[in-house]
């Protein structure tokens, strides 16, 4: 596919696919009803394009991942299940397809880079998390909101967290479930780079450019040592990860979690139970 050439489209039109420069492959998301909320459609599309883009044959070198409409991702779209399906619902949707997407774009062997041109909150911060650079338009917001919501978050995505800034900034970021700005964001290193709105585009084109342009088995090869590292530094005994994987499920079967969602969408304070 040529710069020039219409996106593909994947996921009922959700995720946009384009070269937007030679080796330079770019996955837009594009869910405005939702403000690009995360669903099934487009995590299993970022899954299996991930995956064709990976094999030997790919003429990709950088992967990019940003949003339209002014904005990256909300996070997990569960704010609309009803009530009697929610526990089965939102848990399988964050436990799988969301998971899978998060752990192949991860696991992508070459650079990947997130451009940030609005709010990027929730799962849709990790899944920015998840590439190796990020760049973020510096008047947008990012946030975690799992306190104001009653969910305990899995450990392997506060680990990514912990990796990135830290155990006192994710701990901030978490218990608080607060919102930064993207100068904050940089100065914590959640972010690489803050570019005005009229720049983001070519600051990030320009980098993927150059992560593009570098020698591949080099990339490929500190990719992996660095994953490698990070990964034997988080490793967890096998009962203490089996009783983080019940906490986490069991914030699916509360009351406070359904609650923490109606309030959300009602825009009032919530009424916490502790059950």
């Amino acid at each position: 596919m040529s710069p020039a050439a219409t996106p593909r489209e994947l996921a009922d039109g959700k995720l946009l696919i384009d070269e937007p420069a030679d080796g330079v492959t770019r996955l837009t998301i594009s869910h405005p009803a939702k403000r690009n909320a995360l669903d099934h459609p487009i995590l299993d599309a970022i899954t299996s394009t991930l995956g064709e883009l990976s094999s030997a044959s790919s003429q990709t070198r950088c992967v990019l991942v940003t949003g339209a409409h002014g904005m990256f991702s909300a996070g997990y779209d569960i704010g609309e299940i009803p009530d009697e399906e929610f526990e089965e619902r939102a848990e399988r949707l964050v436990a799988h397809p969301f998971t899978e997407a998060i752990d192949a774009l991860e696991a992508f062997p070459r650079p990947t880079l997130a451009v940030l041109p609005g709010h990027t909150i929730g799962g849709g911060l990790e899944l920015a998390l998840a590439c190796d650079l990020r760049v973020a338009q510096q008047d947008i917001r990012l946030g975690m909101p799992p306190a104001k919501l009653g969910l305990v978050y899995s450990h392997t995505g506060l680990r990514r967290f912990l990796d990135a800034i830290g155990a006192t900034r994710t701990r901030e970021l978490f218990l608080l479930g607060r919102h930064i700005d993207a100068p904050t964001a940089l100065t914590w290193g959640l972010v690489n780079r803050v570019a005005a709105s009229a720049e983001l585009d070519a600051v990030g084109l320009e980098i993927a450019g150059e992560l593009a342009a570098n020698a591949p088995l080099s990339q490929t090869g500190n990719k992996r040592v660095i994953a490698a590292l990070l990964e034997a530094e988080g490793q967890l005994p096998r009962d203490v990860e089996e009783e983080l994987i019940e906490l986490r499920r069991a914030s699916f079967s509360s009351q406070d979690l359904r609650e923490g969602m109606r309030a959300f969408a009602e825009r009032r304070a919530p009424q916490w139970r502790g059950e």
